[in-house]
């Protein structure tokens, strides 16, 4: 997201990740697609250099086209299902070790139960498709009123969810974003326990509430962005809600971190330098401020 120029699937995607990588800051990057075969490997063979973990969001794939796994035409879901195979089928080139998706379009109270079911049917068959590759799918939770109005959605729906998948597929998780927890009317402490055990991934940000302001909406702005709603204290109290829900585990350290990125896009002239300078100011502002911090043994 910090690159929106190479949403389209083209670009330096190699120079990119050095780039990223000697920053000494990020120990793992979330892709999009990238269209070219031999980008692909390149980028397999320059994350592993690097040691950087990847993970692919196919959200702008799913939105780009429209896709929607819980629609309520069949051919429909067939369509959505087949071209996120083949997403996935290209994540696995990259060594990707998750898939993030996310559910279509809410259809309201009458129809809700019945979108679920066929959501729930989608995601194994992807699930399926995945697990020859070693790859988990994530399923990132996302507004129902407000901007993407997507089934999934409130956390008290996300966790029954997440909790049925997992009896078939015990590593489905789960992708909260602190920039949607504002648009979902939720905060840190509820929506994080009842996520508790549940989440494979988080992302920090920031989204704006005010209708006809600059980057109203799900619009991914920097931290402290005029208008927005979340800057350094929102981190520091969702830091320690994730602290408090064990998702970051106090006094430990290991191989297995806990994923937690930023998913920010630069608004209006603003850089991408500007974005991962924001970035990484404000992790380190808010990380010195929360109650208790890992530590290594």
């Amino acid at each position: 997201m910090a690159y929106p120029g190479m949403q389209s699937g083209e670009g330096d995607f190699v120079s990119t990740i050095h780039q990223l990588a000697d920053l000494d800051f990020f120990g793992a990057l979330e892709m999009g697609t990238i269209n070219s075969p031999k980008e692909r490997a390149d980028v397999l063979k320059a994350a592993r250099e690097r040691n950087l973990k990847l993970a692919v969001g196919a959200q702008p794939l799913i939105l780009g086209q429209n896709l929607n796994l819980n629609a309520l035409d069949p051919q429909t879901r067939l369509d959505a299902i087949s071209k996120i195979q083949t997403g996935i089928d290209q994540a696995a080139e990259i060594g990707a070790g998750s898939f993030v998706i996310l559910s279509g379009k809410d259809p309201g109270d009458a129809l809700r139960n019945q979108a679920y079911g066929y959501l729930e049917e989608s995601i194994l068959v992807l699930a399926e498709h995945a697990r020859q590759y070693a790859m988990r799918i994530v399923l990132e939770v996302f507004d129902r009123a407000v901007d993407k109005k997507a089934l999934v959605g409130p956390s008290a729906e996300a966790a029954p969810l997440a909790r049925k998948l997992r009896f078939s597929y015990p590593d489905f998780g789960l992708l909260y974003d602190m920039g949607h927890m504002p648009l979902l009317n939720e905060t840190p402490a509820q929506a994080l326990v009842l996520l508790q055990g549940l989440l494979a991934e988080v992302h920090l940000g920031n989204c704006v509430l005010t209708p006809g302001t600059a980057a109203y909406g799900d619009k991914h702005p920097r931290f402290g962005f005029d208008g927005g709603v979340n800057s350094t204290p929102e981190l520091v109290t969702f830091l320690n809600a994730l602290l408090d829900t064990d998702y970051i585990k106090e006094n430990k350290v290991s191989e297995d971190l806990p994923w937690v990125g930023f998913e920010m896009r630069p608004q209006g002239t603003e850089t991408t330098a500007l974005i991962l300078e924001n970035i990484m100011d404000t992790w380190k502002n808010a990380w010195e401020q929360v109650d208790s911090q890992p530590q290594k043994n």
